[in-house]
């Protein structure tokens, strides 16, 4: 009884093969662009950053749309609820990427290539991730208590968010790497292997670095899928939404990453949302919050995050006279 009630809680889709089929190759549509864009090593540019960011999430947004169209209202707003939580979750990954990749010596124009291909890597750990998670929900629907409790005792931790995590995380994956396999020091172009002097086959500091964002993206993702199970149980959607919020990634990491210090207070947002959400799981036995207003209390914790950082950026830069 409990189980149906807390899946009566959320749309129930009968998507078809086709559907999967089609997500799936628009999907692989995107990154063979994306990879063909990228296909020299280059620097990417503020500008260019931007324009791909835009364009991401216009995709995402026209996902969205296609979901409206066919599944309804309902769907739709579990689809932009789910990714605007993926979204801004993602945006701790980019500031653990741009730490790593200082710690690591990675050059920038090698970054994308790294980016590309742990993306790729990422997509499919969360479809495991995710297919699981909600298998386990239709079985056991406890777990959305369970994994409630679990949101916000990760939101506290989050706004207790530390500015060197990343160098943790960069020498725990690297750690690891080194106890299957040699490393080199050196890179060898946009190469993940070279070939030591001594004829030993070894991994480069880039395929380091790949092995450190996949590491990375394990530990966001046990936090960020429970968070989109809070508003869908649907498979086809939660995939959907981390999908279209994954994608755009690379282009936000060139965006925003040394942006840290101009939104300080986002991480305090993003803490509020892991424990709104936490708090909605755990009282999903007895009470269900409507989808839209849900959608309505994760953008205004958004906009208070980036109001409140500006408010103190200028602040300081009237105090100091340095532009933050």
């Amino acid at each position: 009884m409990f189980a149906v009630e807390a899946r009566e809680n959320f749309v129930d889709l009968d998507v078809s093969a086709a559907a999967w089929i089609g997500l799936l190759i628009a999907i692989a549509i995107m990154l063979a662009i994306d990879l063909y864009r990228h296909r020299d090593d280059h620097e990417p540019t503020g500008r260019e950053a931007l324009l791909e960011s835009s364009v991401w999430v216009a995709c995402g947004l026209a996902f969205g749309a296609v979901m409206f169209a066919v599944y309804g209202g309902d769907a739709f707003g579990e689809y932009i609820s789910g990714y605007l939580i993926e979204k801004s979750l993602s945006v701790d990954n980019v500031f653990v990427w741009a730490i790593m990749f200082s710690t690591m010596n990675i050059p920038l124009k090698y970054q994308h290539r790294v980016l590309f291909w742990g993306i790729f890597g990422a997509l499919v750990l969360r479809a495991i991730f995710i297919f699981l998670g909600t298998a386990l929900i239709a079985r056991f629907a406890f777990l959305l208590v369970v994994f409630g409790i679990f949101l916000i005792i990760t939101g506290i931790r989050v706004l207790r968010h530390r500015d060197d995590e990343g160098e943790n995380t960069s020498t725990a994956g690297l750690g690891i790497l080194k106890r299957f396999m040699p490393v080199s020091e050196e890179l060898d172009g946009h190469n993940f292997f070279t070939t030591l002097k001594d004829g030993t086959r070894a991994a480069t500091p880039l395929f380091a670095a790949l092995v450190v964002i996949e590491f990375t993206d394990v530990i966001f993702a046990v936090d960020s899928v429970p968070a989109v199970l809070a508003v869908s149980n649907e498979p086809y959607i939660v995939f959907a939404s981390n999908a279209f919020a994954i994608l755009g990634l690379r282009a936000m990491y060139f965006l925003l990453a040394d942006a840290k210090e101009r939104f300080h207070y986002l991480s305090h947002g993003l803490g509020g949302i892991l424990m709104f959400v936490g708090l909605k799981m755990v009282a999903s036995p007895w009470y269900h919050l409507n989808t839209w207003v849900s959608l309505g209390i994760i953008v205004a914790m958004l906009i208070a995050a980036i109001v409140f950082s500006e408010q103190r950026n200028r602040k300081l830069e009237t105090q100091t006279g340095v532009s933050v």
